[in-house]
């Protein structure tokens, strides 16, 4: 069964059971987001892609909130945009330094407008921490901004459950093999949590070692 739905005034015919990030995807609209990686289930937890809706008060979340017939979608809808800046801008303030440009987190802040040296919430940062006892794999624990990509990469995708998720707040972070690292841990050096990370807080020590230079 398919169901119109118009997004930014441009109507389409999508799937029942269609996500608003989907139908703006297929039409070639860039809508940020940190949390989302379309291999794994929608969890909807950075609120970066929010988005307006006719009728709605307030915006949702694009990437799980399912599409009906004869919705209007804004995906520059005023309030959605500042809610999404705020929160990436929270984000950087806790970083000890501005993401690297390639990286996921960057881009979203361009596209946000977001000036990485201007944050307006400046206050304790994370303390740069590395664990590079896995010979492929290198954890920079001060750029982990808690998406639970990289674990749901482990556990949904690889099956392989050696990443957990740990702490609570400006404290959270991630643990490989009960904080023992990879080498002790059942990870298969797969890769995957390094190629879903937004922020290169896994990353492939050589790929580290060449920014360093």
């Amino acid at each position: 069964m398919s169901i119109t739905i118009e997004i930014d005034g441009v109507q389409t015919e999508v799937a029942s059971g269609t996500t608003v990030l989907e139908a703006a995807r297929s039409l070639g609209d860039y809508i940020p987001t940190l949390c989302f990686d379309e291999r794994q289930d929608p969890f909807g937890a950075c609120r970066v892609c929010m988005v307006g809706v006719d009728g709605v008060f307030g915006p949702v979340a694009a990437c799980t909130t399912p599409c009906r017939d004869g919705m209007k979608v804004d995906t520059r809808d005023a309030t959605a945009r500042r809610i999404a800046a705020a929160t990436v801008e929270l984000v950087l303030s806790e970083l000890p330094a501005a993401p690297a440009e390639h990286t996921e987190l960057a881009a979203v802040a361009r596209e946000l407008g977001i000036d990485g040296t201007a944050l307006r919430w400046p206050g304790e940062q994370h303390a740069r921490e590395h664990d590079e006892r896995h010979p492929y794999l290198a954890l920079q624990h001060e750029l982990c901004i808690s998406c639970g990509r990289c674990v749901r990469a482990c556990d949904e995708i690889q099956g392989a459950f050696a990443l957990t998720a740990t702490g609570r707040g400006f404290g959270a972070n991630i643990a490989a093999g009960l904080d023992q690292g990879f080498r002790e841990s059942t990870c298969v050096s797969c890769g995957a949590c390094a190629d879903t990370c937004p922020t290169d807080a896994i990353t492939e020590i050589s790929l580290l070692a060449l920014a360093e230079r």
